[in-house]
């Protein structure tokens, strides 16, 4: 299935089915039953008449009375450009084994690209509400393939997907109403919040060296956000250097651009990012995490040795969502970097998710 150049018919409502097929022998994981992939109607930065593809795996065995509970998946940073596709590439280990878990414990895994990944458009990196977009209604749309699906579900991501996992838990429940489903909560790992404030720090001043990681995230984030606010014209304080790693940033998958990367993000810039009047609330709006007006209940996984969303991202977030009275639990794994958390964390989720799916 290419629907890379493949728009929805123009008044499509979102989280409408367009497209499914047999999910490839080579992209299924082990421990599922049936695998298939799909296309589906959802808004993107741009507003509507957008469209994600995306990938289901359903357990092994006879659906329970009612369907299989559904877990939403939210993918971490792959990159920009369409042949990072998730759904169109083989599993990692670590989300094989993540993955083969949850299928084990009888839930289905919806795994969205999001927007513009494999589809028209570019995907906005970071950004919560076309994020939130393309979790609810990948699950309005696997409930139209006639697959033994339950209306009960819940979210769960990792990294770029932990902070799209909340965007989704803020906005499940209004963007859902009417369809039927039940949401029911979240898992969140390696979660990163309050990253606006950093990046709008962004200057010519920055000449230490940044880890490969950082770097691209920064590159990453540059690119979304110049496309998803042209009026803003990001552009005018980049130097030739940080044009280039912004254009870059748009088509080369994470491995790719972590070897390529100027790692030194003072080069980028021929003026301070907050030259630009009003660059802090733009990029609050457009990647902020919400710290308060969730519904369910909040799984918060942090491991210490993480140092691409290091632990005070997280904690920072925690602390605002417990001084805003939220249903927040926190686990903290001390021996666990970014990907480690995880596996780890499912030794605490399975409880919790247990626990919100009766």
């Amino acid at each position: 299935m290419d629907v890379r150049h493949v728009s929805p018919p123009p008044g499509t409502k979102a989280g409408t089915l367009l497209q499914q097929v047999p999910l490839a022998a080579r992209l299924r994981v082990p421990a599922a039953g049936k695998a298939v992939r799909f296309f589906y109607a959802t808004p993107n930065q741009h507003g509507p008449g957008a469209s994600s593809t995306g990938v289901i795996f359903l357990p092994r065995g006879t659906a329970p009375k009612g369907g299989w509970p559904v877990l939403a998946w939210a993918h971490g940073t792959v990159g920009l450009g369409d042949n990072c596709t998730p759904s169109a590439q083989p599993r990692s280990e670590r989300d094989t084994t993540y993955f083969g878990h949850w299928l084990r414990h009888g839930y289905t895994i919806v795994g969205t690209d999001y927007a513009g990944l494999g589809t028209p458009g570019l995907m906005s990196y970071l950004n919560g509400s076309a994020e939130a977009h393309s979790i609810v209604n990948s699950v309005k749309a696997a409930q139209q393939t006639g697959l033994p699906l339950a209306k009960r579900w819940a979210i769960i991501g990792q990294s770029q997907g932990g902070g799209a996992a909340l965007a989704g838990a803020h906005q499940a429940t209004a963007l859902s109403r009417g369809t039927g489903l039940d949401y029911r909560g979240v898992v969140a790992t390696g979660t990163p919040a309050n990253i606006e404030h950093i990046v709008s720090l962004a200057g010519p001043y920055a000449t230490f060296p940044l880890p490969a990681g950082l770097a691209t995230y920064m590159a990453y984030i540059l690119a979304g956000f110049s496309e998803a606010r042209p009026d803003l014209h990001v552009d005018r304080v980049l130097s030739p250097l940080g044009r280039r790693m912004v254009a870059k940033a748009k088509v080369a998958c994470y491995p790719e651009m972590t070897k390529s990367v100027d790692r030194v993000t003072g080069h980028w810039f021929t003026a301070p990012l907050r030259s630009i009047p009003g660059v802090l609330g733009a990029l609050t709006t457009y990647m902020g995490t919400p710290i308060a007006g969730y519904d369910r209940p909040i799984f918060l996984g942090q491991g210490l040795l993480d140092a691409d969303v290091p632990a005070p991202s997280t904690l920072s977030l925690y602390a605002q969502l417990r001084a805003n009275n939220q249903p927040v639990e926190l686990f903290i794994y001390p021996d666990k970097d970014h990907s480690g958390a995880v596996n780890a964390s499912t030794k605490d989720s399975t409880p919790f998710l247990a626990r919100i799916m009766r």
